[in-house]
Order: C-alpha cells, then structure tokens, then sequence
C-alpha cells in the first residue's frame, strides 16, 4: 500500500504526535476518505522506520477522538462520522417545526416582548448628566477590598447555598439598627429580605400581590422601573398625580377606579420631581390606606442624600396598620454593581417573600453580605454617607447656579435640597427629542423627563443627575446645553 507522512525525528514535537497530525490532517483534507482502511500498526512502523509503540500510540489518539475506529478482525478505518463535521454541520429545519416559526410566550412574556420597554443606553459621552449613578472614584474600594479578602480567606461558607433565603442575619440585624437610627424605620431583623437591589424587591412585591386586571396608583410622573414591572404582571396603572407637596391624596379619595390593589410611592424624595410629601398627607395617606386596605411599596432610594434640613423620616415609621413595604437600597450609597437592597415587610408576609426570593435566585451573594455587614457595623457606611452628603451638596450648587447663569429665569428648577438628581424644565419651543440630539453632537448627554410619565408630559423637563461629575465638567455641560438650545 502507498501510503506516506512526514516525520522529523529532529523536531521538538514527540513522534507519536507528529503521526497523529498528520494523519488528522490526511483525513480532513480527504486524502483519507471515510471508510478507508489504514495499514495495520506493525506495517505503518516498519514503513516509517519508527518502533510500533509511536504508531501504536497516534492511532490511539485518534481512535480516542473519533477519527478513526476499529473493527474486530478487519483491522482500522477512517471514521464514517468524523467530529469536526458535527462541529460544522448544519441543522436541518425539522418538517414539523420550522426554522421560522415563533415561539409562544406567556402573557408575561408578551409584556415584555415591547421595542419601547425600556430606553436605548445613551452613547458614552465626554459629559453625561445620566442620574442614579454615585461618584465611582470617591468609593473606599480598598477597604471594601479588604472586608471581600478577610472572609475569602477564612471563610469557606461563603462559596455554598444556605438554608434561609431571607439572607444573611447579621446583616438584617445590622441593616434595622441603621434604617431605625437614619429613617426612623420601626422593624426588627426579622421583618427584612435582603435582595439583588430594589428593582428585585418591587418585582417580588408584584408577582406576590398583583394578578392580571387589578389596579396599581402610581405617581405621575413617577418611576420608569416599578411601572414596567407592574405592566408585565397585567396591572392596570391609574396615575396620581405629583404637586410641589408630593403626591395628591385627594385624588386617590375621589377616585372612581374601584379595588386599587397596590400604592407605589416615592415619598421622601418624590422620583423624578424631587418633591418631599408634606406630613399632613402623609397623615391623611395613611388614612386613606387603612381605610380601604391597599397596600403601599415606599421606595426610598437615596433618601441619605438631604442637603441644609433635617432628613425626612420614612413614611413606613408612622405607619400603624401594616401597609407598606419598605423597598431601600445601597446601589446610590455604595455602588450599583453591588446588588444588595432589602425589603421591609409586614410580619405576616415574610414567610410567602422567603419562598419566592428562594424560587427566583435562591440567595444573595454571601460574600458581599458578610462584607457588607462589618461596612456598616464598624461604622464605614455612615462615614461614606457624611462624605457623599458633602461632596453631592457642592455638585448639586454648582449645578443650580450653572443653570441660573446661562438660562436665567427661563428655567425652573425643582427638587434641589435633595438625592443626585435635579429635574428642571427649560422655557422653549424646541422639542425634547431635538435638545437631546443637540446635547449629545456636543458631548453631552441628557435625558429628557416625558418617558417617566403615563399621561402626556407637559414638556421640556429635564433630568439632570450630578452626583459622578466634577465641578468643571457640571459648569462645561450646562454652557454646552445652553449654547445648542439657542443656536
């Protein structure tokens, strides 16, 4: 048989490999065709001139790998079915099935099968007024680094499942005794779920409270997140609509939408307005909520951040009858990326938010919970919070009087004492859309208000968070702005 390979008994490759790759090769280039017979191992040897272990050994490399087999008593064959063809190969579209059919999804799906479910990510920009986002570069992360290694070190729990979904206890612990100093949150440890971030907590709440047709207030205008959440579960949203005093209860008195189910709220900081709820609504809110038994989810998500007052007591303190869950979160206070929020829950609810937080990822990360409760314990989390105050009341005053230079009183400016974001409506006729385009060919990125609302906006409002840039770069992106709006 004329069968010849090339081997180099000089080269660094061993001999035995030198023959599998070359018969490899022989075969996916066809000059061993599938089927064929190969010289048997005492034959291959004698014609190269190496002993019949080297053959021996490539043969078993291939043999291992498929591209050869063997047959009892005839000898060794070239594969019918070599591997790199099923690595290759192309499905055929089953008759029953085609390649283009669409697959059926739930109702839950449908919901979110939306182009316009949430907003295209802004293009990276040399300025961006993007709002929720803390100042990165003023984080600890070497002492965080140190909190993560102490417990990579030593403990080995933190790499397994655990057995109780609400998270870890100390951390609970630690989180009442901070929310009951900071915000006057009346709850114990074991009224908390630790979860992956507020947005997690509200879709816990949703999933567990709502079913499809039932009604959902919400603020107008009001939180993009927890209204798509609801939408997804097939709740029907009635907005409520926000003055300088937060949300209008009278409208909630007077309303003819009959069972509303669930109240959403950003009463501390009223997202995006920035509107505080005056206590005399909050009184009457309660009242309201007892009497006809709807649930609220208070969201207080950056509720530390108060600039010259007293900060604002969660509305859940004043609260008698058990109806409101607490959504709070350390993506504004830390960083996002960390994904721990909590819940604060109603007794009577905690066991049914256990099993679904169970279901939907079983647990939170241990290593950053371990980490996260030494932050605060010791004292590193209220210290940061004093820092972050500071530093996001001096971008917050440069931000206003940036505003106040170059537009003058052709802008309002509302919710400015407090969290990392002010919404400011710009006296003139060029339509959102065109500011944010203008905005963005000079760098500067900027989201305009009206997606916050259900109902038509009013227009030319503007979301401007400060907390991620520098002074200089505050002062450049408002000139810029105020330079393409009076092109």
């Amino acid at each position: 048989m004329d069968f010849t390979i090339n081997i180099d008994p000089h080269a660094p490759l061993p001999l035995h490999r030198q023959v599998y790759e070359e018969l490899r090769q022989a075969i996916l280039t066809g000059r061993l065709i599938s089927g064929q017979k190969l010289p048997s191992t005492r034959s291959l040897a004698q014609l190269l001139g190496v002993s019949r272990a080297t053959i021996t050994q490539g043969y078993e490399l291939l043999l291992s790998e498929g591209y050869l087999e063997t047959i009892v008593g005839s000898g060794t064959f070239v594969c019918r079915q070599l591997p790199d063809d099923l690595l290759n190969a192309t499905p055929t579209p089953s008759k029953s099935s085609p390649a283009n059919s669409p697959i059926r999804l739930s109702a839950y799906g449908e919901s979110l099968n939306d182009k316009t479910f949430l907003h295209i990510p802004e293009a990276k920009l040399e300025i961006s007024f993007s709002y929720g986002r803390p100042a990165f570069e003023h984080f600890p992360i070497d002492l965080w680094r140190k909190l993560i290694s102490r417990y990579c070190r030593s403990h080995p729990e933190v790499l397994d499942y655990t057995s109780y979904s609400l998270g870890y206890k100390a951390l609970r612990e630690a989180i009442a005794s901070y929310i009951s100093r900071s915000r006057a949150v009346n709850c114990s440890a074991e009224q908390i779920v630790i979860v992956g971030g507020s947005q997690q907590g509200i879709d816990l709440i949703t999933r567990l409270l709502i079913d499809r047709g039932d009604w959902v207030a919400v603020e107008e205008p009001g939180y993009l997140g927890a209204r798509r959440a609801f939408l997804a579960q097939g709740a029907k949203l009635f907005p409520v609509a926000v003055d300088q005093s937060g949300l209008i209860v009278d409208e909630l008195k007077l309303s003819v939408i009959p069972n509303i189910k669930l109240l959403y709220i950003t009463p501390s900081h009223q997202f995006p307005t920035g509107a505080v709820l005056s206590l005399p609504r909050r009184l009457e809110l309660l009242a309201w909520a007892q009497k006809s038994g709807v649930m609220m989810i208070e969201d207080d998500y950056d509720s530390e951040f108060r600039y010259g007052e007293r900060p604002i007591p969660a509305l859940q303190g004043l609260d008698q009858g058990n109806s409101i869950m607490y959504v709070g979160t350390f993506s504004k206070v830390l960083f996002p990326a960390l994904r721990l929020g909590y819940l604060v829950l109603p007794e009577n609810l905690v066991h049914v938010f256990a099993r679904a937080k169970w279901l939907a990822d079983r647990q939170c990360s241990l290593l950053e919970q371990y980490a996260l409760t030494d932050f605060i314990t010791e004292g590193h989390l209220e210290r940061h919070i004093r820092r972050m105050r500071s530093l996001y009341n001096q971008r917050r005053q440069i931000l206003v009087q940036s505003l106040l230079e170059h537009f003058g009183d052709s802008v309002e400016i509302m919710g400015e004492n407090a969290g990392m974001h002010l919404m400011v409506k710009i006296n003139t006729e060029i339509p959102d859309d065109e500011i944010v385009k203008r905005a963005a060919l000079a760098n500067v990125g900027i989201g305009a208000a009206y997606p916050q609302y259900l109902k038509a906006s009013p227009g030319s409002e503007f979301i401007f968070g400060y907390a991620e840039l520098s002074e200089q770069q505050i002062q450049e992106g408002v000139r810029r702005l105020a330079q393409v709006i009076s092109d």
